[in-house]
C-alpha cells in the first residue's frame, strides 16, 4: 500500500474531526462561525475520496483491498493483540465519494440555508462530527469500529433533527429518532456478539475466513445475519422501525438532505453489502421481504402527504426499500447485489437534490406545504430543473440515473420470480411501487411549481436562493442526468460483482493469524488459493447456464417494459389529476375516505405504537415511579423520621437526665458555696473567737484521741 494512499485514508477521518474539535471549541471566535473552515475541510476531503477512488480503481481488479493495520489492545488479556484499521476496497471506495460530494455540498449549501441562525457553529461543529463518523464506518475494517462510528452517527442525529429543540414537535422528533434506531442498535450489538463468539474476533476477514473454512455454522449465520440486519432495519427506516423518518423532517433540510437521504440510512444498506458473505438463503429472504415490502407500504403513504418534506422522507423509505430488495434477492441472483449498490450511489445524489431543493422552495416561500405552493417555475428557475432532473431520475425516465439502478433492483426481483416463481410477490412490490412513485412524485412537482400560486403574498416574495444554495442544487443534478459507468455490463458493474465465498481471500486476505503476530503495517492482498480451505456452502444461482442467461435478458426486458410504463401511467395519472383536473382529488378521497384517512394516518402504526408500546411503557414507568415513591423513598424516609424520633428521645434523656445530674452537682456547690460565705464577716474580732473556740476544739479532739489510745 503506497503511503499516499494510507495517509489519504487516515487524513478523510482526522479532517473532519480536526474540524468539529476546532468550529465546536472556537467557532464563536473565527470569522462567519468558521463556515469556512468546516466546508473547506470537507471540499479536501472530497478531493482526497476522489483521489482513493481513483487509485482503488487502477489497480484493475474487483477482488484487490487495500487494508493499513494497527494493534489495537488486548481483550482477552492474555498478550493477542487486537488489530484493527482501514479497509478500502471498490465498495468502500465508492461510498467514501458519495458520503464526501453530499457532505461537501450540503456544508456549502447550509451557508446560505441556516444563515442568521442563533445555534450556527453547533450546526456546523455537528455536520463535522458526524461526516467523520460516517467517513470511519465506510473505511471500518471491523465490526467493533463500525459499530462505534454507527453509534456517534445516532448521537449527531439526536442533535441535527433537534437543532430547533425549543420547538416541541423538534424535540419529540429526536428523542423518537433515538430510542427507535436504539432497538435496531441493540440488536445489531447481539449480532456482534454472537461474531465474537463464535469467530473470536471482529474483522470483516477473519468472518469471512470463518466463513469460507465452514468453522462458522450455518445456524450461526443466520441468527448473526438476522441480528445485523435489525441494526439495519432501524438506521435505514425499514418497516416496521420506519415511523422516525418522517417526523425527523423537524429537522433543518440540509440535515434531512445529508443524513436522512444521502449517508446515515445508506448506512444500514452498506452494512448489509459489506455483510454480504456472511448472509444465509434464509437471511436473504428475509431481507427481501422486508425491503420490498417498506418499498411499497411507504411509496402509498406518500401520495396523501401535504408537507413537500415528508413525501420525500416516505420517497426515501421506499427507496431504501428497493436497496434492500436488490441484495436481498442478490443473495440468489447475482445482479441484485450491484444493482442494490448501485441505486445507493445514484439515490443518494438525486434525493439529496430533491431534499435541497424543497429547502430552496421553503426558504423562498417560509411554508412547507403543498397545498399553498404553486406556479413557482417561474420565480425559480433553477430550482425548477433542478428539481425536476431529480424527479426523472428518481422516477426511473431513461437516460436518467434512476432507469439505471431501480430498474435493474426490478429486473433482478424478476430473474429471482423467474428462477423461483413462488417468489412472484417480489417484483410486484417493486413494479407497484414504482407506479406509486411517479404519481407522487410529479403530484408534488405539479403542485409546487405548476398551476396558478395558492398563496399569493408568499408567491411575491418568493425569490431564487443565492449561489451558495443553487450551486450544490446544479451539481447534483448534473450528477443525477446519468450514472458514473451507465447501464448494466459497464464497467462499473464488472468491477462490482457479487462476492462470492470462493473469493474471499482474493477479496480481504489472509485471517489474523496468519498477519506476523497482527503487528501494525500497510498490507495488500491481491491473490490467494482455496486449496487448503474447503468450502461448506457457495452463494447460489450464480452459474453461467443458458437458460439462466435467458431468463435474466428475459427478466431485463420484462423490467424496462413494466418501468417505462408505470412512470408513463403514474405522470399520466398525475397530470390528470393536478394539472387537467379531469379527475377530482378531493372527490376520490371522499370516495374511498376510509382508504384515504388509512394513509393520512400512516397505517396508524404510529397510533399503534402509541397503544401498544408507548403507552403501556410509561403506564409503567409511572408504576414504578409510584412505587419509588411510596415503597423505595417510603422506607427511606421512614429511616429518617425514625432516626429523628429517636434521637429526640436521646436529647430529651440527655437534656433531663445527664444534664439535669450535672446540674445538681454544680447547683449544690453553688448553694454550699453561698452557705459558707456567711461565715465572712470581716470583723477581727469575730474571726479571733472563731480562732479560739477552733483550737479548744482541736485540743479536746486531741486529748480524747491520746485517751482513747492508753
Amino acid at each position: 500500500m503506497k503511503p499516499s494512499i494510507e495517509s489519504a485514508a487516515l487524513a478523510v477521518i482526522m479532517l473532519p474531526l480536526l474540524g468539529f474539535a476546532v468550529v465546536g471549541l472556537l467557532g464563536r471566535r473565527l470569522p462567519r462561525g468558521g463556515d469556512w473552515l468546516a466546508t473547506g475541510i470537507m471540499g479536501f476531503v472530497l478531493a482526497t475520496a476522489l483521489m482513493i477512488f481513483a487509485s482503488v480503481f487502477h489497480l484493475n481488479s474487483p477482488l484487490v483491498s487495500i487494508r493499513w493495520l494497527s494493534p489495537w489492545f488486548d481483550p482477552r488479556g492474555n498478550g493477542f493483540e487486537w488489530p484493527v484499521g482501514i479497509l478500502v476496497d471498490n465498495l468502500g471506495a465508492v461510498m467514501l465519494v458519495v458520503v464526501a460530494t453530499v457532505s461537501f455540498l450540503v456544508h456549502l449549501y447550509s451557508i446560505g440555508y441556516m444563515h442568521g441562525d442563533p445555534k450556527y457553529v453547533r450546526f456546523f461543529a455537528s455536520l463535522q462530527l458526524f461526516s467523520a463518523a460516517m467517513l470511519s464506518l465506510v473505511l471500518a475494517d471491523n465490526l467493533l469500529t463500525l459499530y462505534i462510528s454507527w453509534e456517534i452517527m445516532g448521537f449527531c442525529s439526536y442533535l441535527l433533527i433537534g437543532h430547533y429543540f425549543e420547538k416541541p414537535s423538534a424535540a419529540n422528533a429526536c428523542l423518537k429518532a433515538f430510542m427507535t434506531t436504539r432497538i435496531g442498535d441493540v440488536l445489531m450489538f447481539m449480532g456482534i456478539l454472537i461474531l465474537y463468539w463464535q469467530v473470536g474476533s471482529l474483522r470483516f476477514a477473519d468472518i469471512f475466513a470463518a466463513v469460507a473454512s465452514g468453522s462458522l455454522g450455518m445456524e450461526w449465520r443466520t441468527v448473526a445475519g438476522l441480528l445485523l440486519f435489525g441494526g439495519a432495519v432501524g438506521k435505514s427506516a425499514q418497516f416496521p422501525l420506519h415511523v422516525w423518518l418522517p417526523d425527523a423532517m423537524e429537522g433543518p433540510t440540509p440535515v434531512s438532505a445529508l443524513i436522512h437521504a444521502a449517508t446515515m440510512v445508506a448506512a444500514g444498506v452498506y452494512l448489509m453489502a459489506r455483510s454480504y458473505l456472511l448472509l444465509t438463503p434464509e437471511a436473504f429472504l428475509t431481507i427481501a421481504y422486508i425491503g420490498g415490502f417498506t418499498a411499497i407500504f411507504a411509496a402509498t403513504m406518500g401520495v396523501v402527504m401535504d408537507d413537500i418534506k415528508k413525501v420525500l422522507a416516505y420517497s426515501t423509505i421506499s427507496q431504501l426499500g428497493y436497496m434492500m430488495l436488490g441484495l436481498g434477492v442478490g443473495g440468489f441472483v447475482a445482479s441484485g447485489y450491484t444493482a442494490g449498490v448501485y441505486h445507493l450511489t445514484t439515490h443518494a445524489f438525486f434525493k439529496a437534490c430533491l431534499f435541497l431543493g424543497s429547502g430552496s422552495v421553503i426558504h423562498a416561500l417560509h411554508t412547507q406545504n403543498l397545498s399553498e405552493m404553486g406556479g413557482l417555475r417561474r420565480k425559480m428557475p433553477i430550482t425548477f430543473l433542478t428539481f425536476l432532473v431529480a424527479t426523472l431520475a428518481l422516477t426511473g425516465l431513461p437516460p436518467f440515473s434512476g432507469y439505471f439502478t431501480k430498474d435493474s433492483i426490478i429486473a433482478a426481483a424478476l430473474e429471482f420470480a423467474l428462477e423461483h416463481p413462488s417468489h412472484w410477490l417480489l417484483p410486484s412490490f417493486a413494479i407497484v411501487a414504482a407506479l406509486f412513485t411517479s404519481f407522487y412524485m410529479f403530484r408534488l412537482v405539479f403542485l409546487a411549481f405548476f398551476g396558478a400560486p395558492r398563496n399569493t403574498h408568499a408567491y411575491e416574495h418568493a425569490h431564487e436562493s443565492p449561489w451558495v444554495m443553487a450551486l450544490p442544487l446544479v451539481v447534483l443534478a448534473c450528477l443525477s442526468v446519468y450514472p458514473v459507468g451507465g447501464g448494466v455490463g459497464n464497467w462499473f458493474w464488472s468491477r462490482n460483482p457479487a462476492p462470492k465465498i470462493e473469493e474471499i481471500f482474493d477479496r480481504y486476505g489472509p485471517p489474523s493469524a496468519s498477519l506476523h503476530g497482527g503487528g501494525a503495517g500497510p498490507e495488500m492482498a491481491k491473490g490467494g488459493s482455496l486449496a487448503s480451505h474447503p468450502l461448506e456452502l457457495s452463494n447460489s444461482a450464480h452459474g453461467d447456464s443458458p437458460t439462466h442467461e435467458e431468463k435474466a435478458h428475459l427478466a431485463h426486458q420484462y423490467a424496462v417494459a413494466a418501468s417505462l410504463a408505470v412512470f408513463l401511467l403514474g405522470v399520466g395519472l398525475a397530470w390528470a389529476t393536478y394539472m387537467k383536473r379531469i379527475i377530482d382529488a378531493q372527490k376520490v378521497a371522499m370516495r374511498f375516505r376510509p382508504l384515504y384517512l388509512l394513509l393520512l394516518n400512516k397505517y396508524y402504526v404510529d397510533d399503534f405504537y402509541q397503544a401498544v408500546v408507548v403507552r403501556p411503557f410509561l403506564a409503567f414507568c409511572r408504576k414504578i415511579a409510584g412505587f419509588d415513591l411510596r415503597v423505595i423513598d417510603g422506607v427511606v424516609n421512614g429511616t429518617g423520621w425514625f432516626t429523628r424520633f429517636v434521637s429526640w428521645l436521646v436529647g430529651l434523656h440527655d437534656r433531663f437526665v445527664v444534664d439535669g445530674l450535672v446540674n445538681a452537682v454544680a447547683d449544690a456547690a453553688a448553694a454550699g458555696g453561698r452557705t459558707l460565705s456567711r461565715l465572712q464577716t470581716g470583723r477581727i474580732g469575730t474571726y479571733l473567737a472563731g480562732i479560739g473556740v477552733g483550737v479548744v476544739f482541736l485540743a479536746g479532739f486531741m486529748f480524747w484521741i491520746i485517751g482513747s489510745m492508753r
